[in-house]
């Protein structure tokens, strides 16, 4: 469950995410939490969870948005050795995509 320590800094309103993630220590965790887990449930899962398909269309935005990101090789390849200014070059590219 590598997702929770993520969780950790951050107060989001509802977690997309796709059926990979479908465990159920993560959404319990996630529901102690009061953040609406927008997963689908895995095929073999036997009582399937209904969830909001109009948040789940948003999570083909941000992967679009990250397979640009990996476009640049610099990000992609993580040139930077320290970590605030990898994060610089990724609001630096993150700006320049957003004005295209």
């Amino acid at each position: 469950m590598e997702a929770c320590p993520l969780l950790d800094g951050v107060d989001p309103k509802a977690f997309i995410a796709d059926k990979a993630y479908d465990v159920d220590p993560l959404i319990e965790t996630l529901e102690a939490r009061q953040i609406i887990p927008v997963i689908p449930s895995r095929k073999n899962r036997c009582n399937p969870r209904k969830i909001s398909f109009q948040l789940y269309k948003n999570r083909n935005i941000i992967e679009r948005f990250f397979a640009r990101l990996k476009q640049f090789r610099g990000i992609a390849t993580r040139y930077d050795k320290l970590q605030s200014t990898f994060l610089a070059a990724v609001q630096l590219v993150s700006a320049i995509l957003e004005i295209n």
